[in-house]
């Protein structure tokens, strides 16, 4: 899955993503970004 990355200001593919439920009940990918390893995040949607 690809996020942004605001450190490097481009897409980049994550690496290692696990899905977590944030604190407003959103679905989200959080990963590392493979060049510089800044936390990416990419919001999925409503939990159901």
């Amino acid at each position: 899955m690809e996020a942004y990355c605001v450190k490097c200001k481009s897409k980049k593919e994550m690496s290692d993503p696990k899905e977590v439920v944030l604190k407003n009940g959103r679905n989200a990918l959080q990963g590392k970004c493979p060049d510089c390893g800044t936390t990416l995040s990419r919001i999925l949607g409503m939990k159901k």
